[in-house]
This record gives C-alpha cells, sequence and structure tokens, in this order.
C-alpha cells in the first residue's frame, strides 16, 4: 500500500520515515484549522485530503503544553507560540511562572478513505530548559525529557527516535500496519 504523508516539513518526514518503511513525502497545502483539539486538527485536514486525492494519507499534530498554562495551551498551536516568542521567549514564560513542566503529544491520523480514520498517539513529560543543543529543530532543544539530562537538541538521531513522542506514534502506526 502506497501510504502518503502530508507535511512539508522534512525533519518530521525523516523522523517518522526511519520507523514506518515505505513513507511517500507529500507537501499538499492543506488548511490547518486553528483549534485546541489535536484530533479536530488531524480529521479537518484528513478529510480535506481524501476529498481532492486518492490512497492512503497520514498527517502529524505535535503539541507541547505547558503546565504553567494550565496543561492545556499552547497545544496544537505550539507552532504560532514558537514563532512568536522562540525558544527563549517559551522557557522564560515558564520562569516568569515558576513552572517548568511540560507534556509533549504527537497525534498521528491515517485515513485509509474519508470516513476510515485511525490515531496513533504517543506522549513525553518533560522539563523546559534554556536552549541546548542543535541536533533538533522546533522547540527540541528546549524540551528535556523525563528521566534524561539532555534535551532533545542534544541527542543523537536514533536516541531521540527511542525516547521522542513522534517515534512512538510512529511505532504504533507502524505495528498496525504490519499486524491490522
Amino acid at each position: 500500500m502506497l501510504l502518503n504523508f502530508i507535511t512539508g516539513n522534512r525533519n518530521k518526514f525523516d523522523e517518522v520515515a526511519a520507523i514506518v518503511p515505505g513513507l511517500v513525502m507529500m507537501d499538499l497545502d492543506l488548511p490547518e484549522i486553528q483549534e485546541t483539539d489535536p484530533k479536530a486538527v488531524i480529521v479537518a485536514k484528513l478529510k480535506e485530503a481524501t476529498a481532492h486525492h486518492d490512497g492512503a494519507f497520514i498527517v502529524e499534530d505535535t503539541s507541547l503544553t505547558l503546565d504553567c498554562l494550565g496543561g492545556r495551551l499552547p497545544g496544537p498551536l505550539i507552532k504560532w507560540f514558537l514563532q512568536t516568542l522562540g525558544n527563549d521567549g517559551l522557557h522564560e514564560l515558564c520562569a516568569r511562572f515558576g513552572d517548568f513542566g511540560v507534556e509533549a503529544r504527537t497525534l498521528i491520523g491515517l485515513a485509509e478513505g474519508h470516513d476510515d480514520i485511525h490515531f496513533f498517539e504517543g506522549v513525553r513529560r518533560g522539563t523546559i530548559v534554556a536552549p541546548r543543543g542543535d541536533k533538533d529543530f522546533g522547540w527540541g532543544p528546549i524540551f528535556q525529557p523525563d528521566g534524561e539530562t539532555r534535551t532533545f537538541g542534544e541527542l543523537d538521531r536514533e536516541e531521540k527516535h527511542a525516547l521522542s513522542m513522534r517515534g512512538e506514534a510512529a511505532r504504533k502506526l507502524a505495528e498496525f500496519l504490519t499486524h491490522g
């Protein structure tokens, strides 16, 4: 089965493709609804894709929720927070509240048809720290997973795959594709 991963982010594609063989990157500009429920974001994207194209598709949403913002924000809106504040600003925000706890959550949606959608989730708790490392993208240099002394930005790719929420979600997708 040809499986299209709709993303314009080569880093995300490479991470998932390292775990799920046979993916094809499809840079399709789909509208992204602004919503705090990642499932709603995924469903909207997949329904749009299946309405205009044939085949099986996956899309991914990675959310980051800060304990200092009630564990609900920014969620799927992290892209906009990061564009506005940057990694230093996100760290400073947590410092102002005195709460550095964070949860990272990746949700992968698989559409095998317009109404046939499956979800695969990975979750990691961690701490927001001052930026360290340049081996990762986005907020990886400020995310230190629980039980680790290094940030995603300091981990080698293989180490990150083993620990990351995206890696966990991708492994669940691979298992589903292999065994149903």
